[in-house]
């Protein structure tokens, strides 16, 4: 695509309204029975975005025209890929705590395929879906899932749709069904709280603090050292989880997949619509165009610093750490196009910001104090937005298609990877 049309002021400038707007509104919990449902800014940035695209509706295309629409989804990886690098920048500080982690806490990470053992074959075989089941499966797609299925199929394919509506369910019911499920298994006695507790380490904070509180609630004597578990088990999830999902999970995704899927074609349920190609093509990949990267790139880190201001630092204070982020991310793709073996751009870009943080580099110390300025959910919030204004056609019929359907996929993926994960901890406790 061309560069003029990647720098659309238009395309940068409604993302980054959309983007204030929803860290404005900030978090709304909303008490639902036992636990709270969590709206997050991510969420209301997908539904800005959403509402302002014009394949959805048309009146919108004055504001937004079409070309506008498209520009954006090429936009999509190249955004989340500081949210990577401000994401591989925790775990270099704490590299001593997770090598000192126990066995119990390190291999239950194995236990988060449990969401595709779980889901896959039920998806599949009973809710005849097509490679969305992949997307939806392989993990219980937050933020850096969505990044390792942009940047491997690209979010326009099925896989792609999958992930996200995960995620979106994820983002309105998740909290809500992690506390439902942890204090009722709880009550139960059949695993070690220390198991449970563990478990909760899934690598998404708002998860995490439902899932563990409701452990705690339970039992309340054991508190502190419950939440000191999770905690430590959501820091490896951190450390861990982004290789896991791309070296494992989504490799024993596709293997699955294929087993359950037998003989019969192996279509998405939008393809009767549209043809998807399977993987984003080489000369699509950020990386083989750097100079033009480099540009947009810079255009989508001032956007995500302008997202920071409401609940980050303010735009001085955090201008150190976005340009941290730019040269971490840049870095990283440089040496994913001149590596002499190929590993996704977030995987590098992740190692890049990992070993820059670590306690031993030098000024790690200065790195990680202007990091601090930067928030997680801030700069990872205009990737939604171009999420919602990027749908096509083509995914919107994907979607009606297979829409209620990942909604039960989700709920069966977040309770295949939390009770994997139990029983992994359960048996090596």
């Amino acid at each position: 695509m061309k560069l003029s049309m990647l720098l659309d002021w238009r395309l940068h400038s409604i993302v980054a309204v959309a983007a204030l707007i929803s860290e404005a509104i900030g978090i709304i919990k909303i008490p639902l029975g036992p636990g709270t449902l969590l709206l997050l800014p991510l969420f209301y940035a997908f539904i800005i975005g959403l509402l302002l695209n014009p394949h959805l509706f048309s009146a919108t295309s004055r504001l937004v025209p079409v070309k506008v629409s498209e520009a954006a989804a090429p936009v999509i990886l190249l955004s989340i890929m500081p949210f990577i690098a401000r994401f591989g920048s925790t775990i270099g500080p704490a590299i001593e705590q997770i090598l000192s982690a126990g066995p119990a806490l390190i291999l239950q990470e194995l236990g988060n395929l449990g969401t595709m053992l779980v889901a896959m074959p039920f998806a599949v075989l009973v809710l005849k879906m097509g490679r969305e089941a992949i997307g939806a499966t392989y993990s219980i797609a937050r933020e850096p899932n969505i990044a390792i299925i942009s940047d491997k199929y690209g979010l326009k394919g099925p896989e792609g749709v999958g992930v996200m509506g995960v995620y979106v369910v994820g983002t309105m019911f998740g909290t809500l069904w992690f506390a439902l499920m942890a204090g009722y298994l709880t009550t139960l006695d059949i695993f070690d709280p220390r198991a449970l507790a563990m478990a909760c380490g899934v690598g998404s904070g708002s998860m995490v603090a439902a899932c563990s509180g409701a452990i705690a609630g339970a039992l309340p004597e054991l508190r502190d050292e419950l939440l000191a578990f999770a905690g430590a088990s959501n820091l490896l999830t951190y450390a861990t989880g982004l290789y896991i999902s791309l070296f494992i999970a989504l490799p024993v995704a596709e293997r699955v997949f294929k087993w359950c899927s037998g003989r019969r074609e192996m279509r998405s349920a939008g393809a009767k619509a549209t043809d998807f190609s399977a993987t984003v093509s080489d000369a699509e990949r950020p990386e083989r165009h750097l100079g033009q990267t480099a540009i947009v790139m810079a255009v989508v880190c001032v956007v995500g610093w302008i997202s920071n201001t409401i609940n980050g630092g303010s735009l001085l204070v955090a201008l150190p750490g976005m340009m941290i982020l730019y040269a971490m991310t840049m870095l990283g793709l440089v040496v994913t196009r001149f590596a002499p073996f190929y590993l996704p751009g977030v995987a590098w870009v992740s190692l890049v910001s990992i070993v820059v943080t670590l306690p031993w580099f030098p000024g790690n110390a200065w790195i990680v104090e202007q990091l601090q300025s930067v928030s997680f959910l801030a700069i990872v919030t205009p990737v939604l937005a171009y999420a919602g204004l990027a749908l096509s056609p083509r995914e919107f019929t994907m979607f009606r298609q297979v829409g209620w359907k990942l909604v039960i996929v989700s709920l069966l993926v977040f309770t295949g990877t939390f009770i994997g994960s139990a029983v992994v901890a359960q048996a090596l406790l």
